[in-house]
């Protein structure tokens, strides 16, 4: 990993709790709060510019708005959700230019174990029952995407810290 690990374990002590609410919610709710996204992002900002070189934390910020650009795109052709672009946009900026491979790989995991284990979840009555009101239990072919980008994330984040 190209990530420092002391900044990877500064933006994990920060982005893990921000994470962890965004599946949740998304998981209850089919819904990633703005609030959560904004945070995500007000952690990079001040971590990253007390923690990175000023040339790579904005090199890094410009990743933010690639994946700003291209989610936007895929939301309007309907294939993400607005929430989804902006919750990958917040996400980008933590990634080491030099791991967008792995980062693509670690959350193309993540979506394939984050749909089995939802899917497996949801058919099984007393996991359903534990939450019952979870709008993501609905039979409906949409999926909470912030549950894997929110591991992504985490587990990206953890890879660096401990490389």
């Amino acid at each position: 990993m190209a990530l420092d690990p002391a900044v990877a374990g500064w933006f994990l002590l920060f982005a893990l709790p921000i994470c962890l609410w965004a599946a949740w919610t998304d998981l209850s709710s089919m819904l990633i709060k703005n609030e959560a996204v904004l945070a995500l992002l007000a952690v990079f900002v001040v971590i990253g510019f007390l923690t990175l070189p000023l040339p790579v934390f904005g090199q890094q910020l410009l990743h933010l708005v690639i994946v700003l650009i291209v989610t936007f795109l895929l939301t309007l052709i309907g294939l993400i959700g607005a929430g989804d672009a902006k919750f990958a946009a917040a996400i980008a900026p933590f990634v080491a230019r030099e791991d967008i491979f792995n980062m693509m790989l670690i959350f193309s995991v993540c979506a394939i174990v984050g749909f089995l284990s939802h899917r497996l979840a949801r058919s099984i009555g007393p996991i359903r029952r534990l939450a019952p009101n979870w709008k993501s239990w609905g039979e409906k072919e949409t999926f909470p995407m912030g549950y894997p980008l929110g591991f992504s994330l985490i587990i990206y984040l953890l890879f660096a810290f401990f490389d």
